[in-house]
């Protein structure tokens, strides 16, 4: 495959760590200021309710964000299995906009051809850092 291309799987593969490592940041912030407004509030019922409103959006944040950052990783080593989960989160990320949809964008049009795929069957990891 010619240079470019891997250049475009690296920074697809970095782009997805980074993006679940986002959505990790922003769970902890939600859960934290979720958190700290029931506290705040000194009503047993509003730190009740959004405390559990806390645990359970960054929950759904960090459980999101994983499969991104697996994804990312699989494709800096260049395994298969990493193209198919990096499309998967790719076709999810077009709804978050707009950073996930110009990652997702990009991410769609690297991987999805052909020769792509046949650069992941031969197992050849270009230049990667983590080689």
């Amino acid at each position: 495959m010619d240079r470019p291309m891997n250049t475009h799987i690296q920074l697809i593969g970095w782009l997805n760590i980074a993006l679940g490592i986002l959505g990790l940041l922003i769970a902890i912030f939600a859960f934290t200021i979720l958190l700290g407004v029931g506290l705040i509030s000194r009503d047993n019922n509003a730190m009740i309710v959004l405390g559990i409103i806390a645990t359970l959006v960054s929950a759904l944040l960090g459980v999101l964000s994983i499969p991104g950052i697996i994804a990312g990783y699989g494709l800096l080593r260049r395994r298969m299995w990493a193209r198919y989960l990096a499309l998967v989160v790719g076709f999810l990320n077009l709804f978050n906009v707009p950073l996930g949809t110009l990652v997702g964008g990009y991410t769609i049009w690297v991987l999805l051809p052909e020769e792509v795929a046949a650069e992941f069957r031969s197992g050849h990891r270009g230049n990667s850092i983590l080689g």
